[in-house]
């Protein structure tokens, strides 16, 4: 990884803690993106303001630094749509089965040392694991 790479990481690191930080120091709510984006769709449930502002910020992020950078990301999906689909079916599947996500758990539940989580994480780093080892040498 080049110099600068580390220090966008590094600076992409440090807001994502910032804005968990805040949004738990300033309204009591965990920034677990699932229950966010969640609690959007219908039947929506009260306080869409704070909601819809976290995920415009989620969206512009990253659109401000490939304006800032002239990076364009991580490029393009490589799946086909179908298997996003599914993937992403499967996500949602596992946000419900975990009472959580990956951001909800595995960010503001470590850091809150809750136990829950951490048998969370685990769980989904290693079967992510599992799926990417399956997947680049399961031919």
């Amino acid at each position: 990884m080049s110099a600068s790479g580390l220090l966008l990481a590094l600076a992409g690191g440090a807001l994502i803690g910032l804005a968990v930080a805040a949004l738990f120091l300033l309204m009591g709510r965990i920034a677990g993106i699932s229950g966010i984006v969640g609690s959007l769709l219908p039947p929506a449930t009260g306080e869409r303001g704070w909601r819809l502002a976290f995920v415009a910020g989620l969206l512009a992020g990253p659109l401000l630094a490939s304006v800032l950078t002239g990076r364009t990301g991580i490029g393009a999906p490589v799946a086909s749509k179908p298997a996003l689909i599914v993937a992403g079916l499967l996500v949602g599947a596992g946000t419900t089965l975990a009472a959580g996500c990956t951001s909800g758990h595995g960010v503001c539940g470590l850091a809150r040392l809750s136990p829950r989580s951490l048998a969370a994480t685990l769980v989904f780093m290693t079967v992510a694991a599992a799926v990417v080892f399956a997947v680049r040498h399961g031919n």
